[in-house]
């Protein structure tokens, strides 16, 4: 018999403590307490305090609040007011949602308190529960109002572990048109796992699939994930996300951000970015942004970005654009089609500071063309491997899509090339270090200065 607890028509109000702070990648992204349970009012906790308590202070409120294990099918579940969500589940058990229809509305001004924590998404997973959402519709029309939301209640904290919130969801259809309106977003530690989903969002830093402080990890497998919206990369990453067998599409901004000490992994994926406008401080267009914002919505380290198989296609801009953090890119077999210009890769300077500008990029059974830009305060360790190939030069005279120059001068550049893989110039190419045969290198008229010297 399926059960619905806690139906609440006149919203339910779970107060909690939050530590609030500052999102965005570029200026803007490109984004609890423990379960109250049977007897907990719906005025709150019951005395409880939520994790990562602090001096902000904000008001959860619901249409509708599940507290216990429940199961229900074609459950309809609206909101049109803001700051109050549709649908809240909040409970340590297990929750079942078949073919549910959620819709919101209302703005909200609540700013991180919508990214970090859910205020005013449409549909928030939290308190320790696991959620398994099969098919359905989520339908956001309101600014700070993300589709479906998994808040894994750690406050916040960059690194720290979550209370075990878990969101499975498949075959659903979310669209949102706010602005900061993510389709799938994950904080606080929450796990979310999504299959076959159909996403599309439209307002500005509205990535398809987000995150924001507190990290967490998030798995996809299949789907369709298109944004339309400046600063809304389809993919915005200060966790751990993986995606397979899925469709990213990002009509007007990156295709992928990566901020910090987090990353991303492609298997098997179609990815088309268009970035055709500059948001924040950004100062480049490009498709994959590897990033540290500094702003505390990611701890600073290794930034890893990993694509095996699939297609990536830029149709604007650098392909990839690494700065103000240390980027590992690994590449394989992947289909690379840059129309939007001839660069490859630049690492540099882009409005940011606090960190260097650091890339490994390693290529692994996969062909690379076009030139690398390396600025002259910026480092790149190239690796070449099992049957790879580049066709291209490397260069640090560099300017930035506002007309600035940014470097005239290579920065740091080591090449490592296997026994197996290939390099071909097409320009005179000045690195710091070579390691290798250069029986492999087809200097093809041009020349290779190994730290100031040709070589032969």
């Amino acid at each position: 018999m399926k059960k619905l607890f806690a139906l609440v028509t006149a919203f339910a109000l779970l107060t909690c403590l939050l530590l609030a702070g500052a999102e965005v990648p570029g200026g803007n992204p490109p984004g609890d307490p423990p379960s109250g349970g049977m007897g907990t009012p719906p005025g709150g906790f019951g005395g409880n305090t939520p994790p990562g308590g602090g001096a902000s202070s904000f008001e959860y409120a619901a249409v509708t609040t599940l507290f216990e294990a429940t199961q229900v099918s074609d459950g309809v579940y609206s909101s049109d007011t803001a700051d109050v969500s549709a649908l809240i589940v909040d409970t340590a058990e297990a929750v079942t949602l078949e073919n549910p229809s959620v819709s919101k509305s209302g703005d909200s001004d609540g700013g991180d308190n919508c990214n970090f924590y859910g205020l005013n998404a449409a549909l928030l997973v939290m308190g320790g529960s696991t959620t398994t959402i099969t098919g359905g519709t989520v339908t956001s029309s309101a600014s700070g109002a993300n589709g479906v939301f998994c808040y894994g209640g750690n406050g916040g904290q960059n690194g720290g572990t979550g209370d075990g919130t878990t969101l499975i969801l498949s075959d659903t259809v979310i669209t949102t048109s706010g602005q900061g309106s993510g389709g799938i977003m994950t904080t606080g530690g929450g796990v979310t796992y999504a299959y076959d989903l159909t996403v599309e969002t439209s307002g500005g830093s509205s990535a398809p699939i987000r995150t924001d402080r507190g990290g967490g990890t998030v798995v996809v497998d299949g789907g369709s994930y298109t944004s339309n919206g400046l600063g809304s990369p389809a993919i915005y990453s200060t966790a751990d996300i993986s995606v397979s067998n899925a469709q990213l599409v990002s009509n007007l901004s990156e295709g992928v951000c990566i901020e910090g000490q987090n990353s991303i992994t492609l298997t098997n994926c179609d990815l088309t970015a268009n970035n055709t406008q500059m948001n924040g401080n950004a100062t480049f267009l490009d498709s994959i942004m590897i990033y540290q914002s500094m702003s505390g919505d990611a701890d600073s380290g290794t930034s890893s970005f990993t694509m095996t198989g699939g297609s990536l296609t830029s149709l604007s801009g650098h392909m990839f654009h690494v700065t103000n953090t240390h980027a590992l890119i690994t590449l394989s077999g992947v289909s690379l089609v840059n129309s939007g210009s001839d660069v490859l890769l630049s690492v540099c300077d882009d409005g940011w500071s606090g960190a260097d500008n650091i890339c490994e990029f390693i290529a692994d059974a996969q062909a690379l063309s076009g030139s690398i830009l390396v600025g002259d305060d910026s480092t790149l360790t190239l690796t070449l491997q099992n049957g790879s190939s580049f066709e291209g030069s490397i260069s640090g005279e560099i300017t930035n899509a506002k007309g600035n120059v940014v470097s005239t001068q290579t920065g740091s550049v080591n090449v490592i090339l296997d026994s197996s893989s290939t390099w071909t110039l097409t320009a005179d190419t000045y690195i710091t270090s070579f390691t290798g045969d250069i029986a492999n290198v087809d200097t093809n008229g041009y020349t290779l200065y190994v730290n100031g010297e040709a070589l032969n």
